[in-house]
């Protein structure tokens, strides 16, 4: 698929996502959240993708929202509806992903954007950056998943104030507060988020998937400890088990081949 919103390039098992709307501060519309959700399946089912890292183009935002022109005028069911399809087939997939994502937050991070970057696994941000769920200056609530997982990233409380003051916060802060994992200079943002994935390569792309699983469960009400079993089971299956503790044993480095 030719992307018009998009910028994606695969080096070294890594799939780099640029959404590049600078002008429009990278917000998402139809045509963007349609193009992430194809380039959200590919990653899926490609095995040369081991990882992905998704930023927004220029240096003033990752995402600075939704592009609330669109959805103006809607009625409750529509809006109900681009909630449901945004899920489905954007935050949710790349949620359930069985390749890593890092959101690379090099700016404004605000509704939509900040629950894209919560969507996926693992969140560096520039030390310029600034995050915030401000929907309720609109009148609606967080759509996309925000109440949810900011909730299970921060807690109950600070969610809370987060999403009724519509406040942003700094990428210090958010770091503080477990939003983000690592804040870092503009200049570093990119090398760090590779620096987490490089490390997650080296790992059994079976038993990574198989945690990210076991993990999601444990946060979206689900019986973790069971998943986690199931998964830990299937682990031994693999061929990458059997490599993993043959090198163990022979004190090498492991080669494993997603088997």
């Amino acid at each position: 698929m030719a992307y018009q919103n998009l910028i994606s390039e695969l080096k070294e098992n890594i799939l780099y996502v640029t959404i590049n709307r600078e002008k429009a501060l990278n917000a998402l519309n139809k045509d963007t959240l349609a193009e992430l959700a194809d380039v959200i399946a590919y990653a899926g089912k490609t095995d040369q993708v081991r990882g992905v890292i998704l930023t927004g183009g220029g240096e003033k935002a990752f995402v600075a929202g939704a592009d609330i022109k669109e959805f103006s005028d809607y009625s409750g069911k529509q809006g109900e509806d681009l909630a449901k399809l945004g899920h489905d087939q954007v935050f949710n997939a790349i949620e359930n992903s069985s390749k890593p994502f890092v959101a690379a937050i090099n700016g404004f991070a605000l509704g939509g954007g900040l629950e894209l970057a919560m969507a996926c696994h693992m969140r560096v941000a520039s030390d310029h950056a600034k995050l915030g769920l401000p929907e309720v200056t609109l009148g609606l609530i967080p759509g996309y998943g925000g109440t949810q997982r900011l909730t299970q990233l921060v807690g109950k409380g600070k969610a809370i104030e987060m999403i009724t003051t519509a406040n942003m916060i700094t990428a210090s802060a958010a770091e503080t507060i477990g939003l983000v994992n690592y804040v870092v200079p503009q200049s570093d943002l990119m090398s760090k988020a590779e620096e987490i994935l490089n490390l997650v390569k080296q790992r059994a792309p079976l038993a990574v998937s198989a945690a990210i699983k076991a993990v999601n469960t444990a946060v979206n009400n689900k019986n973790g400890y069971l998943t986690e079993i199931e998964e830990f089971g299937k682990c031994f299956e693999t061929a990458d088990f059997k490599e993993g503790v043959a090198a163990f044993v022979e004190k090498r480095k492991p080669n494993f081949q997603g088997k």
